[in-house]
């Protein structure tokens, strides 16, 4: 079965701005106190639970036969052909501290394949997406990555949960790319990072020990805006991996030498 994937992107757009309207209000009335903690330094809220909740029902009634991946586990994934994979708030603990940007993620897959990611930063009110073959665009306005070379190039060095196992890793990328390249971010989700990126206002991003949830819409937004993506080994599918490494596509190899030294 072939989808309509302009047309589904479209309405999965719509369930996103939903989400991210829920978000927004909920932000407005915020409580510290019902914040829980999953692991250390790594916090869900009601909103989380809530916005989730939103989203697969909607998602739900477009493509009733798909499976779920989502953070929060309110739906399943019992080998569909078609799976759902959903972060329902990208950025918690920036929502927490009221600290943009943070956002909706929802992508699509076809066995390994991406289909169509839709990202929603909800403190900006923008809207990402891509659809497999189609492009990638923001609110209407098509997407290109930018042409820099290291030199000049601004990259996001995200910082995971995994402090422990991953403090080796961010030290040599910050003394491999500090003072070589244009400039080192950190933006506090990884759907917002990837889009960056698809966008042109970031020129790398690197991460690892992430869930699906957190990258694979934005990784489709980028391939179609003339970018790679792929995980610390250099390896296309993302399906079954927890690591990012996406580009422009001129400094990809760079971010890659620099994770496997």
């Amino acid at each position: 079965m072939m989808l309509p994937l302009e047309e589904l992107t479209r309405s999965v757009c719509q369930v996103a701005r939903r989400a991210g309207e829920y978000i927004a209000a909920e932000r407005q009335r915020f409580s510290d106190e019902r914040v829980e903690r999953k692991h250390a330094h790594d916090y869900v809220s009601y909103v989380d639970k809530g916005s989730e909740r939103l989203i697969v029902e909607a998602l739900q009634a477009l493509l009733p036969e798909a499976g779920f991946v989502a953070e929060e586990g309110s739906a399943g994934y019992h080998d569909e052909q078609y799976w759902w994979v959903v972060d329902p708030l990208d950025g918690t603990t920036n929502f927490i501290h009221e600290f943009p940007p943070y956002c909706v993620s929802i992508a699509l897959c076809r066995g390994h394949e991406i289909q169509l990611g839709v990202v929603y930063e909800v403190t900006t009110g923008e809207c990402y997406y891509a659809w497999q073959g189609g492009g990638a665009w923001l609110d209407g306005q098509p997407l290109h990555v930018a042409g820099h070379a290291i030199s000049d190039a601004l990259l996001c060095l995200q910082l995971p949960y995994n402090s422990d196992a991953y403090r080796p890793v961010i030290h040599r990328l910050i003394d491999t790319f500090y003072g070589h390249a244009a400039s080192v971010r950190m933006m506090g989700s990884a759907a917002m990072a990837l889009c960056y990126v698809a966008a042109g206002r970031l020129d790398g991003y690197v991460e690892r020990y992430l869930g699906l949830w957190d990258f694979m819409a934005g990784a489709l937004v980028v391939r179609e805006a003339g970018g790679r993506v792929t995980g610390f080994a250099g390896e296309d599918d993302l399906a079954q991996g927890n690591s990012v490494v996406a580009s422009n596509s001129l400094i990809h190899q760079d971010l890659l030498d620099a994770v496997k030294a």
